[in-house]
């Protein structure tokens, strides 16, 4: 059932975790915002932007939505905003598909007009990397929002994750869940991704499997690679000859990354990624809502999306 009110939470504007702009619109407590959603997804292969277009499609019933695929890349994020204001969006909600909501945040706030200090660093592959023009703010008129959270913070990953190991489950007390993300090249920022993954294990736990552990594999820092790659080969083959039955759950987006050359020889039930799943649907509808609300943009509340039946898929 969609909301029956109209949201007029201008007072939450100011609200913790949330990013604005308001370009050239007028004022945003006075206008009738038309409101559209800019999804950012790293984007991949077209198995994986497949995925990300079925969690999108729902959402698509109720407002406005594209994708702009890359590392907050410059070109795919001014291409989605055109086709918004293509259909007469004023407002843009950005959902940024990213485990870590750390993930590409001050180059995105300062391509979008969010902040006006450039990055420490600009991430940009190919010709980009080289094109000065790429590191200017986007052209856009319209009022745009984004949030702080990663989607690791969220409860409908602990669902998803708890699902993938139930399906890969016979006997939860004699098996153990291994669950693995891409990891951090800093110390600090891997430290926090692992508590947020710990947050998700104990969710996993309720389901009293024998143990439940994360581990990150550091993927693109050679030195720190192979110490996680000796941790993660190491887990499975001590919980194996201990007698448990091992499941890996694969921490990403979409599909098992390379953790299979990782584990090449060990004994272990590899798990899906994060998506397909009705969740991640359930998840970009609830960022919306909560740009929406924390900026508090008048909006009709029937163009709001509404929560996705729970399918799994």
């Amino acid at each position: 059932m969609r909301i029956g009110i109209l949201l007029l939470l201008a007072s939450q504007s100011a609200c913790m975790g949330i990013k604005s702009t308001v370009g050239m619109m007028p004022s945003k407590e006075t206008v009738n915002a038309k409101v559209g959603v800019l999804v950012m997804a790293h984007g991949g292969e077209d198995e994986w932007n497949q995925a990300v277009a079925q969690a999108v499609d729902p959402i698509s019933e109720d407002v406005p939505i594209t994708v702009a695929y890359g590392m907050a890349n410059p070109r795919s994020l001014q291409a989605g905003l055109n086709s918004l204001n293509s259909q007469g969006v004023t407002h843009v909600a950005v959902v940024r598909m990213f485990l870590s909501g750390d993930s590409f945040l001050d180059q995105t706030n300062f391509f979008l007009g969010i902040s006006d200090e450039p990055p420490e660093m600009f991430i940009m592959m190919g010709p980009m990397a080289q094109d000065p023009e790429m590191r200017k703010q986007l052209d856009h008129n319209q009022v745009i929002a984004t949030h702080a959270e990663g989607i690791i913070d969220s409860d409908e990953v602990a669902i998803i994750i708890s699902e993938r190991a139930a399906q890969l489950s016979s006997i939860p007390t004699n098996e153990a869940v291994l669950i693995i993300a891409h990891g951090m090249g800093d110390e600090a920022e891997n430290n926090e991704l692992l508590n947020a993954m710990n947050q998700v294990a104990k969710k996993v736990e309720m389901a009293n499997y024998a143990d439940v552990h994360v581990l990150t594999l550091r993927e693109d820092w050679e030195e720190d690679r192979v110490i996680a790659e000796r941790n993660i080969r190491g887990y499975v083959s001590e919980k194996s000859k201990g007698g448990l039955s091992v499941i890996v759950l694969p921490m990403r987006l979409s599909g098992f990354g390379p953790y299979a050359e990782v584990l090449s020889g060990l004994d272990y039930s590899p798990g899906l990624g994060l998506l397909p799943h009705s969740q991640i649907s359930n998840w970009i509808r609830s960022m919306t809502q909560k740009v929406i609300e924390s900026e508090g943009w008048i909006v009709d509340a029937s163009h709001i999306p509404q929560k996705i039946p729970d399918s799994g898929y």
